[in-house]
């Protein structure tokens, strides 16, 4: 399809016209030759003496490329483009960070897989959560690992590959034995800091209790529900062990409430693979359409043929001047 870009411009088309029709006609002094007896000369060829004029004898092929070219170069001015059929493109309308316990206490083989095989906690999450970050197309996802120390191991990215291949390489005790659920949510807040977008998802896993912050995870979790960051927390530990092997759910649940979220609990692989797809329910992937058209510019046809045509007007003016001056 040919739109105008600046349509407005073709009422210059009937100008020619309007000059020709209000402006005075242009007047031009030349040398003259006076002779005396010009009035004796006039009366023998019974010619009436006035005001002398030279009207300039325009040829009609002249007028009617004139016209053309003042036509071409309106539309020129009108800007033509051809638009192009349209573009869609999908862009994150939400941040998502993963936040993945890897303390020493994740090494322990009490999940069991559907046949009933003992797999390690850490083994099952990875499948579970990479699934999870699979179907979490049109998401931008960041992955932070911890242990006695938090690390982002992937910042915010549409790459959902990536992702997965980063959680599947992380092992148990990369990050040291103990945990750190408050710098968690801290460094998850300093990575929001570069995202863009209202909504902002963080879901929080792990298996213990909070042993050496530096920031409690309540104080964490106010702050994360002040810079709009929600927060699902996901036990997945024995709430009836004992120390750091403990999962502190009251914890958790604290700082599912405090962060606008809601708190999960998963006793084995079974029941971690529903929470996800709860929380998948839950908070749908949202993503943001753009529509385009590519628009190109075709003022240079017009252009084109307008000084093609004024070419070859002045060659053919050219042309006739010289055979008329030959003849």
């Amino acid at each position: 399809m040919i739109v105008l870009g600046a349509p407005l411009a073709l009422l210059l088309l009937p100008l020619p016209w309007l000059v020709w029709r209000f402006l005075p006609p242009y007047r031009q002094s030349v040398p003259s030759i006076r002779i005396p007896f010009f009035r004796r000369i006039a009366e023998a060829t019974g010619a009436t003496p006035r005001e002398g004029s030279v009207v300039l004898d325009r040829q009609r092929f002249q007028m009617i490329a004139a016209l053309i070219v003042w036509a071409l170069l309106v539309l020129a001015l009108a800007r033509p483009e051809r638009v192009g059929d349209p573009i869609e493109t999908t862009i994150a309308a939400r941040d998502l960070v993963l936040a993945i316990d890897i303390s020493g206490s994740m090494d322990e083989h009490d999940f069991r897989q559907e046949d009933g095989t003992p797999i390690q906690r850490l083994a099952a999450v990875k499948q579970i959560v990479g699934d999870f970050v699979e179907q979490r197309e049109g998401d931008r996802v960041s992955l932070i690992v911890f242990g006695s120390k938090a690390f982002v191991q992937a910042p915010f990215t549409e790459d959902l590959a990536s992702v997965r291949d980063l959680l599947d390489g992380t092992q148990v005790g990369m990050a040291g034995p103990n945990t750190v659920i408050g710098d968690a949510i801290g460094l998850a807040i300093r990575t929001f800091e570069t995202s863009a977008v209202d909504q902002r998802l963080m879901i929080l896993l792990s298996d213990g209790a909070d042993t050496n912050s530096r920031m409690s995870p309540v104080n964490a979790a106010e702050i994360a529900a002040s810079e709009g960051v929600e927060i699902y927390a996901i036990a997945v530990g024995d709430p009836n062990g004992t120390g750091e092997n403990k999962v502190d759910v009251d914890q958790l649940k604290d700082i599912a409430a405090r962060a606008g979220g809601q708190f999960f609990f998963a006793g084995d692989a079974d029941e971690l693979a529903k929470v996800y797809a709860r929380i998948d329910e839950l908070a749908p992937r949202k993503v943001e359409t753009l529509s385009f058209r590519p628009r190109r510019s075709l003022g240079f046809l017009p252009l084109t043929l307008a000084a093609v045509l004024a070419l070859v007007s002045l060659a053919w003016l050219h042309a006739g001047h010289a055979r008329e001056r030959r003849t």
